[in-house]
């Protein structure tokens, strides 16, 4: 074993590290890992040992990686993930698709990335899909590990060197209950909209980041009722008469229309664009690449084929 190998440790051991590293306690990822706590905490002592410092200190039940610790973690996420594309590319040269592709998208894009994951699947069926769901700023600090290999956003952060491919419109658009009494009117301006008891996302949500956007450009405060966590349940809320609100139409042509209604407000919709964005670092497996070329030839005007039902 050489030198270096022996102060990096195991494989073994550098993945026992980032699952620590992933559920921030021993104790849970040991479960993850199916290993009793004392084998993981031996093999975390090994790892330390043989690169010669401590990884992480314990301040009572929360683990703190050590500057050292946070550098082993990063080279070890470069490591495994170089060994699982290297894997790939050999699959790939016996003629076979297989290996892991890893999406985090944010809430609203859930209604559709499963249809557009289902047709890629039909023609990939050996490929494994990890597929993590989040608010705008959670699908963000995903992007800190550098695990995924695509982010679906409408509003990608630009204080990231990201590869922004234009995927699919979002129109954001105003929703109201089944028979409100605006429906009878013939026109609505928008601050005539926003004065009825409104539902918004929560500070974080890509929806809302552009609705205050929106608003702040036309200089119109909105009548906030109640900040609500999920695209469903402000649907429901609509639903049973609590508020207005403006969700992106995906919410209703991949979630279901029944008991609201798209009202015809003036400056609306919103007119965003869904991205599927990688970090420009990260160089892209033989699936990610496949599924990159699978959106921009055959997945774009499916997703629209699916809208326009």
């Amino acid at each position: 074993m050489s030198s270096l190998q022996t102060r990096i440790g195991t494989l073994r051991q550098l993945e026992i590290l980032l699952a620590v590293d992933k559920t921030g306690s021993i104790t849970t990822a040991s479960k993850a890992l199916f290993l009793t706590q004392p084998t993981v905490s031996m093999q975390l002592k090994k790892l330390s040992d043989a690169i010669g410092t401590p990884l992480y200190e314990q301040h009572g039940r929360k683990l703190i990686f050590t500057i050292a610790g946070a550098e082993v973690v990063k080279s070890a996420r470069e490591i495994l993930s170089c060994l699982d594309r290297l894997d790939m590319k050999l699959a790939d040269l016996q003629g076979l698709k297989t290996g892991r592709l890893s999406l985090a998208v944010v809430n609203t894009a859930k209604y559709f990335i499963p249809h557009l994951l289902a047709e890629f699947l039909k023609l990939y069926p050996n490929i494994d899909i990890n597929f993590k769901v989040g608010n705008r700023q959670q699908i963000i600090d995903r992007m800190n590990t550098g695990e995924d290999d695509f982010y679906v956003f409408s509003h990608p952060p630009k204080k990231w060197d990201l590869d922004l491919h234009e995927f699919l419109p979002n129109p954001l658009v105003a929703i109201v209950p089944e028979n409100h009494p605006m429906s009878k009117q013939e026109s609505i301006t928008l601050e005539e909209f926003a004065a009825q008891p409104f539902l918004i996302r929560e500070q974080g949500s890509g929806t809302r980041y552009a609705l205050e956007k929106h608003f702040q450009k036309l200089n119109i405060t909105p009548n906030v009722r109640m900040t609500i966590e999920s695209n469903e349940a402000i649907k429901h809320a609509v639903m049973a008469g609590l508020g207005v609100t403006v969700l992106s139409s995906h919410t209703l042509a991949f979630g279901g229309n029944s008991g609201v209604m798209v009202l015809p407000v003036e400056d609306l919709p919103i007119q965003t664009t869904w991205y599927l964005a990688c970090l420009k670092q990260k160089q892209l497996s033989v699936v990610a690449q496949t599924f990159l070329e699978y959106v921009q030839s055959k997945g774009q005007s499916s997703m629209q084929d699916k809208m326009a039902l």
